[in-house]
């Protein structure tokens, strides 16, 4: 029996591990499949054949990809986010690029670079939501640590709307390295703190800018801060003495966006 037990343990691991790269939801999914991005086989749940699905699933058919019908329940089961919506496509894990190529689709654009660094983000949603923003915001690319942050997953894809399948995400060992290495290729590097006297309005977010979003609940490491060009805060009227990650780093980056148009 204590066998039979091990047994089931470890094939649960496998299980969880197969079905962690996924996409949920049918507009991602249809972001997903519009990307180009290469997806292993997509599940379908029984008698989810009506409106967008009809889509997705010619799209798919089109693509020669791999259709499965399961069942509400397989699917429930399947699902890493509360609203999968009958849908959701089994894909390779996500392509993280080097800074490297960040900085070469600012080129490709002939624009100057504009990057958002997120220093322990670790909350999927925050992560989805930023990203979801930065597409908007004309952000070339987001860097990341590989440690103490979220990394990109169903709910992320799923909170972005489909908007991580646009964008470059670099995950890097060192983020106070990075930062030295964006300011040797000529970038500004833009921090946000509430202990600052300058509000984010007021300064110059022109040019080539990469802003740092600190962690939830606690802003941005000793080191990274006293390695940012310059710091910006945003004000605070009410009670409350914070804004959501996600939040702050979207009225700063459209502060940036308006100014460089």
């Amino acid at each position: 029996m204590k066998k039979n037990n091990k047994i089931c343990k470890e094939m649960s691991k496998i299980e969880t591990k197969i079905w962690q790269d996924q996409v949920e939801g049918r507009n991602s999914v249809i972001e997903l499949l519009e990307s180009g991005r290469d997806i292993n086989k997509i599940f379908v749940q029984d008698g989810e054949k009506h409106g967008s699905i009809n889509k997705i699933i010619a799209i798919a058919r089109d693509k020669k990809i791999l259709i499965s019908e399961v069942s509400k329940e397989k699917i429930n089961q399947m699902a890493q986010t509360e609203n999968h919506q009958g849908i959701i496509a089994i894909v390779p894990p996500f392509d993280y690029c080097e800074v490297e190529d960040i900085l070469l689709e600012a080129n490709t654009r002939q624009e100057e670079p504009f990057i958002v660094i997120l220093d322990g983000i670790e909350d999927p949603h925050n992560l989805g939501s930023i990203i979801r923003t930065a597409e908007t915001a004309g952000v070339h690319g987001i860097i990341i640590p590989k440690r103490r942050a979220a990394s990109v997953n169903a709910t992320v894809n799923k909170v972005s709307a489909g908007a991580v399948e646009h964008m470059k995400v670099a995950r890097v060992n060192n983020l106070v390295e990075t930062m030295k290495y964006l300011k040797q290729q000529g970038l500004w590097i833009c921090g946000t703190d509430m202990e600052t006297k300058t509000y984010y309005y007021d300064q110059d977010l022109k040019g080539s800018l990469a802003i740092v979003i600190g962690s939830e609940g606690f802003g941005m490491s000793r080191l990274v801060k006293e390695n940012c060009d310059f710091l910006v805060k945003i004000p605070m009227k009410g009670k409350i003495t914070s804004l959501n990650a996600s939040v702050s780093a979207g009225i700063v980056m459209y502060e940036a966006m308006k100014q460089r148009n």
